[in-house]
């Protein structure tokens, strides 16, 4: 039975829970708008300058994470603690991320939990990473390779900045080629593979794996997805693969007007821009009303790619 306890914040995962106020050296989130946000490390003496105006790092520090800043000019920005789900938003794209609706479909049907042991290659970004490393907090831990030494070593520093080097391993090693170290035969709850060629990678996984384990592989080309299955048919049952799409949708607020109807019932109009001013048009004023209108973002994520989850198949 999974002990809640264990999800409950500690004092060596303040970093990751941010159940306090903020302090000189830390990461903050500066929140503009929805699409505009960057990562800033706080420093006393520094500031920030923006479109807002001149923002003393001095002010901020004390402040719990959420609060609103003023500038000297009377503009705000919003402190936010770096999250997962904002971490993805404003990391640095070294390679392709996955972003939050593949995110969080991966964590549920890994079926990770605090105190999984997760299998991860390759890191990339660590987009991924770090929403890993929150769901196995506070005693599982990550262990995610790249081949590529300098990205390994970038996702590094990232963890480092985001506090989550107690629950991440960073390892520089060719997954494809040489297989997870051998450290990990039969320890590994769940493994998550994004690789060029994820099917030579599978035969080490299996072995990883604790029985009834599962495994994800993320492939952007269904060819990938096609040859993977042949490979997973052998020692894995349950294979399935998806694909997310996420739609978002605009909530602003609007002015509609009310036209009197036939039988005494009234139809809103659409909002508009610009009307010639009249005493017609100022009576109208009066009927109409402020609304909360909803409709489907202009821009929208299409397709990231294909994921394939697999169980190990238990031993008969």
């Amino acid at each position: 039975m999974l002990d809640y306890r264990l999800m409950l914040p500690t004092d060596e995962l303040k970093n990751l829970y941010f159940t306090r106020s903020i302090r000189d050296g830390d990461l903050v989130i500066v929140y503009e708008r929805h699409d505009i946000m960057k990562a800033v490390k706080v420093c006393e003496g520094s500031t920030l300058q923006n479109r807002f105006g001149v923002f003393k790092h001095s002010d901020w520090i004390g402040k719990p994470f959420g609060s609103k800043a003023l500038s000297n000019k009377g503009g705000f920005v919003y402190l936010l603690a770096p999250t997962p789900e904002l971490w993805t938003l404003v990391l640095s794209h070294r390679t392709q991320i996955l972003y939050i609706a593949d995110i969080s479909f991966v964590i549920m049907f890994l079926e990770i939990v605090p105190g999984c042991l997760v299998l991860e290659s390759g890191t990339g970004s660590g987009s991924l990473t770090t929403s890993l490393a929150r769901a196995v907090a506070p005693t599982g831990h990550v262990y995610t390779f790249d081949f590529h030494e300098q990205r390994a070593s970038s996702a590094r520093e990232d963890f480092e900045k985001t506090g989550l080097t107690s629950l991440v391993t960073v390892g520089v090693r060719d997954i494809q080629g040489q297989g997870f170290p051998e450290e990990f035969v039969g320890l590994a709850d769940s493994v998550f593979l994004d690789l060029p060629q994820p099917w030579l990678a599978i035969p080490s996984a299996e072995r990883m794996l604790k029985q009834d384990g599962v495994l994800c592989s993320f492939s952007p080309c269904i060819e990938q997805v096609q040859r993977s299955a042949e490979t997973l048919r052998s020692k894995f049952t349950d294979i399935r693969t998806f694909e997310v799409l996420l739609r978002t949708y605009e909530v602003k607020e609007g002015r509609t007007e009310s036209n009197e109807v036939d039988g005494g019932g009234s139809v809103a109009l659409p909002p508009c821009k610009r009307r010639l001013r009249s005493k017609e048009s100022d009576d109208m004023d009066n009927e109409s009303s402020t609304t909360v209108m909803v409709r489907p973002c202009s821009e929208a994520r299409g397709h990231t790619g294909y994921l394939t989850f697999a169980r190990l198949g238990c031993l008969s």
